[in-house]
């Protein structure tokens, strides 16, 4: 599904001297699998996980996401593939304010052709064991509420893979399960997940680990 053939990403800022955040990564991920990629702060994690989700590309190296080429895909294309079949989870959530539940997750819809949209953000809600909160607005939720409706958000356009990064950062222990384990059930029920953290713990859960150190890229 995924293959990174030597892909590096630099930055450089007014002149500065340029910093490379990615060297050289070679990695693969099937459709199916449960992966986590794991690592400090400041080791790259967030550059592979921009690159991942086609929100930016490689300064070297070949990026192919089901066998296309990501680097010769055009913005409007690239926003098609992301739109209909990836989902992003993130640390912070992202949820609209003043708007409830339910009307986060039918946002996505709102740039596709597919119809019944409310019924269909409702389903997604449900997937998380949330639909009896779907007329909350945002600011009436828990830390570990709020994740599920960013969760049911990437769902709500029933994506191949789904990106979490750092999903369970800004959350204790005992919701931190809980969401690691919506993602086990998605996974069992044959979505890719791909996990970035720097929690061990997390890691574990994952059904196979990279490492990432320094830019550099390991199996585990």
């Amino acid at each position: 599904m995924i293959q990174f053939k030597n892909v590096s990403r630099t930055y450089s800022n007014n002149g500065q001297k340029p910093v490379q955040a990615l060297k050289n990564a070679n990695l693969v991920i099937k459709k199916g699998e449960f992966v986590a990629i794991i690592g400090p702060s400041g080791s790259g994690k967030s550059s592979m996980m921009n690159i991942l989700g086609m929100l930016d590309r490689p300064s070297e190296g070949e990026y192919y996401f089901e066998n296309k080429e990501v680097n010769s895909l055009s913005e409007d294309e690239l926003a098609a593939i992301r739109n209909k079949k990836v989902g992003f989870v993130f640390q912070k959530f992202h949820l609209l304010p003043r708007t409830t539940a339910l009307e986060n997750v039918e946002l996505p819809l709102l740039y596709s052709d597919r119809k019944n949209i409310r019924s269909l953000a409702m389903e997604a809600l449900k997937q998380v064991g949330l639909e009896d909160r779907a007329k909350h607005h945002t600011n009436e939720l828990s830390g570990g509420q709020q994740q599920r409706v960013a969760i049911a958000r990437a769902l709500v356009n029933e994506p191949d893979i789904i990106f979490a990064d750092e999903p369970t950062g800004n959350l204790d222990s005992t919701t931190s399960l809980e969401i690691i384990n919506i993602f086990k059930v998605l996974n069992d029920a044959g979505k890719t997940i791909v996990l970035i953290t720097h929690d061990q713990n997390v890691a574990a859960f994952a059904k196979r680990i990279i490492r990432i150190y320094d830019g550099m890229v390991s199996e585990e």
